[in-house]
């Protein structure tokens, strides 16, 4: 941010760095710096980055030059929402570039891994919906998807009430999708262009919803592969589905 194209390569070196760094985590997947340099200088949508490198968060920053002292900010934001996590500033002087770098990667390091740990457990403890009426409704329909004396056309309707008790209830919208994949699997689709276009509005709202919650993911990329024919974007919300969270 300095506009001193001089001092690209500190900015360079402690990017490096923290990338070193953090992929030492064994639990974290960290991506390869060809690939985040690609982001570099541009002013880029976080949420944009998460999706097309397949990461649930983002670790931006920038580099002011001021006389002969640096400030280096950085900011942890969850890919997903777009909220910030964490953030900090490092200052020092430049004729000590090595010493900076370790005090920014050091501080940026021992931030990050609390954080991300506290991130994972408080998005394991969060609830499928807060409507327990819809809940009633989503396992009724599960319950009738796996036989249980029930049709898939129940259990659809069942999805479809659940969805509308609770507009934000991820894994409803996927195994309402799935629905459609069973009688697909069996070659008993009645309305190909319709059910077709139901299953595309299934998956946008997981998209929109869901993009963390595996049942929705596998349900919608089930549906998506063999009802709509889109074995690429299926696989890529299966992939999603099996990531290690």
């Amino acid at each position: 941010m300095s506009g001193d194209p001089e001092q690209e390569y500190f900015a360079d070196g402690v990017v490096e760095d923290i990338i070193t760094a953090l992929s030492r985590f064994k639990w974290l997947f960290v991506i390869a710096r060809n690939s985040s340099f690609t982001y570099k200088g541009h002013a880029v949508d976080v949420k944009q980055v998460g999706s097309e490198l397949g990461v649930r968060y983002v670790l931006e920053g920038s580099i002011r030059k001021s006389g002969n002292r640096v400030r280096v900010t950085a900011q942890l934001i969850d890919a997903g929402t777009g909220g910030h996590l964490w953030a900090d500033r490092f200052d020092g002087p430049l004729d000590d570039i090595f010493g900076l770098q370790d005090q920014v990667t050091g501080g940026v390091v021992g931030a990050i891994s609390p954080k991300l740990q506290q991130a994972e457990i408080d998005r394991a403890r969060g609830k499928p919906t807060e409507d327990l009426r819809a809940y009633d409704y989503y396992l009724r329909g599960v319950a009738s998807l796996r036989g249980s004396g029930g049709t898939c056309g129940e259990a659809l309707n069942l999805f479809r009430t659940a969805i509308r008790l609770d507009p934000n209830f991820a894994a409803a919208y996927g195994m309402a999708a799935f629905c459609y994949w069973v009688p697909k699997a069996w070659s008993r689709i009645a309305d190909r262009e319709r059910e077709v276009a139901e299953v595309n509005w299934l998956v946008r709202q997981v998209e929109e919803v869901g993009r963390d919650d595996a049942v929705a993911l596998t349900g919608a990329g089930s549906a998506l592969a063999c009802v709509v024919g889109d074995a690429e974007g299926g696989a890529a919300l299966l992939d999603r589905a099996l990531a290690p969270t």
